[in-house]
């Protein structure tokens, strides 16, 4: 999940929305029947350097523009790497999908669907984990999200957004990510940390210039993140953070492991496939 609000929020050209409300089960794009698609074209076709051992994908970065909204700016990195992305079709997505500030794994998965990309959502809790109320990251809106965010579970399979309940290894993120597949991650960006950027993140979202930051807990901090690349030789993955417009970073697989399987990530992953 990331910061909550209860209003649907224009979309600047750069950033984002989210929200309450059950979306429609349209889809653009023509989506058509989406099954759990089949290993990706060749990796020249999407744009990646390096294969077998090491690979980085040239996903762009995008900066989100608040400190809620880094779940939608991942969305776009995610849509332009396809090729997909449009601003007037990004903003009139967030409004079909009634998405306030409030984005959890789920959204994105529809917002996925709604432009008619393969994906597959993997999470450890199919719904809201009740003992989220008690964390303060979640506590603020819990009762209202939670309804409305199992409503987006429940209602999945019949608007064919892909989602189940499975583990997901190492193993299995980087043998997407070799075939030109991406994924968005929910990490607990109070752990992750850039093995390149000189200073730690001290916060998950970065607020504009001069605002004053007052999300961060001590214990978690819902962030999403792109994943891009990895290297076997090195045991790190690299990723794009939507607090910077100008690095891909990475991270060893420990640290990363550790962010993404903390509690209060469910250890969300969408696997975001390349051939859409």
């Amino acid at each position: 999940m990331k910061t909550p609000a209860e209003e649907v929020a224009a979309l600047p050209p750069s950033g984002g929305s989210s929200g309450p409300g059950a979306p429609s089960c349209a889809a653009g794009r023509g989506a058509g029947e989406l099954r759990r698609p089949l290993p990706s074209p060749a990796l020249a076709d999407a744009g990646a350097e390096g294969v077998g051992e090491a690979i980085q994908l040239k996903v762009p970065a995008l900066q989100q523009l608040y400190h809620w909204d880094c779940g939608l700016a991942c969305s776009r990195m995610a849509l332009r790497y396809l090729n997909l992305l449009n601003d007037e079709d990004f903003q009139r997505a967030v409004r079909d999908l009634q998405l306030t500030k409030s984005i959890w794994t789920i959204d994105l998965a529809y917002l996925m669907r709604h432009f008619g990309v393969k994906h597959l959502f993997c999470t450890q809790t199919l719904g809201v984990d009740k003992g989220y109320k008690n964390q303060s990251f979640y506590r603020k809106h819990f009762d209202i999200e939670e309804n409305r965010v199992n409503q987006l579970f429940a209602q999945a399979k019949a608007c064919k957004v892909l989602v189940e309940k499975r583990t997901v290894t190492v193993g299995d993120i980087q043998e997407h990510l070799s075939q030109g597949h991406i994924a968005i991650v929910l990490v607990n960006a109070v752990l992750l940390l850039c093995d390149l950027c000189s200073s730690p993140v001290k916060y998950c979202c970065f607020l504009p210039i001069g605002q004053k930051c007052f999300c961060r807990s001590p214990d978690y901090q819902g962030h999403f993140i792109v994943l891009c690349g990895y290297n076997r030789a090195l045991e790190c993955i690299y990723y794009n953070n939507p607090a910077y417009a100008d690095r891909t970073c990475s991270t060893s697989i420990h640290n990363f492991e550790e962010a993404r399987t903390s509690y209060g990530t469910d250890e969300d992953i969408l696997f975001i496939y390349q051939n859409s």
